[in-house]
């Protein structure tokens, strides 16, 4: 008697949100990468499907850590048995940290392999480099990223260090981070959020989504309180926030933008609270985010944070 396999009811009954396929690291302790990202999606009505880059027994910021990393032919063997069963129809890609130029490479022919399948595939790229002008990974892999994978990105989420490498220009004011967006676009992506930007003081986010080619964009700032602690995995976060929020509400980036920052910022305080609950000071060290005790937040989160569009 032969079987027929079910079917696969994320694909015979989509959901209005849609199918992420989340390429990014792994930890068995904490949240960072697909741990960061992958529950925050799921609460938003997301099936999700992760692709861990590592998995290590806890982030690299520890004194230690263990475990083992994925190559990209290993990735690729991981796309095809996904192919063989016909089960690579996304909606989504994501993409975080990618620490080799054969794994970047890689998912450069799954973008094209998921774009075969789905035209309208959405690729929502973090093009995690750096921060606060230190590089955490080989200089050749910022050339992959400028050359190649900004030109297939539909939405880019840099920070200011990682804006000024991808694009050459130097972030000093609202202007430049304007103007910054401008050249992401006219490189590709349609969607740029540069996530943090520090501007006399003050740290804020800016946003830009040119809806069609040759378009003046539609910009927009946040300002953004500055928390006085450090925090692992919130580039991730932030990321994954903009994904569920920006395809909920395709145009009004803005928008998508205040829910994101409002979550975040409702997590973080959540975190810093915690940390000193349990008499840790917050500024001592890198905080573990409080993800799972602030699903309410993410899921419904007071918008406390606006945006100002830029004329």
């Amino acid at each position: 008697m032969s079987r027929t396999a079910p079917p696969i009811l994320s694909l015979a009954l989509p959901s209005e949100t849609g199918r992420v396929l989340s390429i990014q690291s792994h930890t068995v302790q904490g949240y960072v990468g697909n741990k960061s990202a992958v529950f925050p999606l799921q609460l938003l009505g997301y099936d999700v499907d992760p692709i861990n880059s590592v998995q290590f027994s806890n982030h690299t910021g520890y004194p230690t850590f263990k475990g083992q990393v994925l190559n990209g032919q290993q990735l690729w063997e991981l796309i095809e048995g996904l192919e063989a069963n016909d089960l690579l129809y996304y909606t989504h890609l994501l993409t975080g940290y990618i620490g080799s130029v054969s794994f970047l490479n890689t998912v450069l022919q799954v973008v094209n392999k998921l774009r075969s399948v789905n035209p309208k595939l959405t690729y929502v790229c973090d093009p995690v480099m750096g921060d606060e002008g230190k590089l955490y990974i080989p200089q050749e892999l910022v050339t992959v990223y400028r050359e190649r994978v900004v030109p297939v990105a539909s939405m880019l989420t840099p920070n200011q260090f990682e804006a000024e490498l991808l694009t050459g220009y130097r972030i000093v004011s609202e202007r430049d981070g304007r103007e910054a967006c401008n050249k992401l676009h006219d490189a590709g992506p349609s969607k740029v959020v540069i996530t943090s930007i520090s501007i006399n003081g003050n740290l804020l986010l800016i946003g830009s989504h040119q809806k069609e080619k040759g378009q003046v964009p539609d910009q927009f700032k946040i300002l953004i309180p500055k928390i006085p602690a450090y925090f692992t995995g919130t580039g991730d976060l932030m990321t994954a926030l903009l994904l569920g929020w920006s395809n909920k509400h395709p145009d009004n980036l803005d928008k998508a933008a205040e829910l994101a920052v409002s979550s975040l910022q409702a997590v973080l305080q959540r975190t810093v609270n915690d940390y000193r609950s349990a008499k840790f000071n917050p500024q001592s060290s890198s905080l573990e985010i409080r993800l799972i005790q602030s699903q309410d937040d993410i899921r419904n989160p007071q918008v406390d944070f606006k945006a100002e569009r830029f004329d």
